[in-house]
């Protein structure tokens, strides 16, 4: 039984053994139903699995509105609640092992998609427990100062595939937070991959694209 509301999307292509998770992580605001409407553009392989936020936040939207973390954006950067990002980090990791033994997934070949919070939260899983994770793919996110002192050791993180990808127009989150993850990654020993794109706080067809392609060649090897 999974701790987290999810929704899922079975793969449509047969491998032989366990199939290989994508979990997907949406941004402040949102909910479980917005990433999984991207499952048809991705490797038909994965095992998709789009996670509901546990921090419920005031909206007049139906459909919900979720949150791993409150934050307040100020003149000097966002603010977070960081007692709630590390329940949300904590409670995402036991997700995935839930997720992993209730539909028999490969633990192997576990994956992170995020976008926005939910890409800071995948860099939160990703630097501090890379044993969790085959990659990730952090979209127009950040990494968060508080995690800094729970970074893995170097010979954790060796060859661990990070794909980083921002809009240079982001608003919400401005590409000065992308090129600072930049340069913290490239003092570790990731496979960082990095791109930038002329969009906004969003995620575009090419960028759409682009991680799809990044990831169906780590599923290759």
């Amino acid at each position: 039984m999974a701790s987290l509301r999810h929704l899922t999307r079975p793969p449509e292509q047969a491998e032989p053994g366990p199939s290989p998770l994508l979990l997907l992580l949406h941004g402040v605001g949102s909910h479980e139903g917005d990433l999984i409407q991207l499952a048809p553009y991705l490797d038909p392989r994965f095992f998709v699995a789009s996670a509901r936020a546990p921090v419920t936040l005031a909206s007049l939207r139906s459909e919900g509105s979720y949150a791993w973390f409150h934050v307040e954006f100020t003149p000097q950067g966002p603010v977070i609640n960081p007692d709630e990002a590390e329940s949300s980090r904590l409670a995402l990791l036991r997700f995935i092992d839930e997720l992993v033994e209730t539909y028999g997934l490969d633990p192997a070949r576990v994956y992170v998609m995020g976008f926005s919070q939910g890409a800071i939260m995948g860099f939160s899983l990703a630097l501090t427990r890379p044993d969790k994770l085959a990659g990730l793919v952090a979209h127009s996110g950040r990494i968060l100062p508080e995690i800094r002192p729970l970074i893995a050791p170097p010979e954790a993180l060796r060859g661990l595939p990070v794909f980083v990808l921002h809009g240079t127009a982001d608003a919400v989150l401005p590409i000065h937070h992308a090129r600072a993850s930049r340069e913290l990654l490239s003092t570790l020993p990731v496979a960082l991959t990095y791109r930038e794109y002329p969009i906004g706080h969003q995620i575009s067809a090419e960028s759409l694209s682009d991680a799809a392609a990044w990831l169906s060649e780590r599923l290759d090897g």
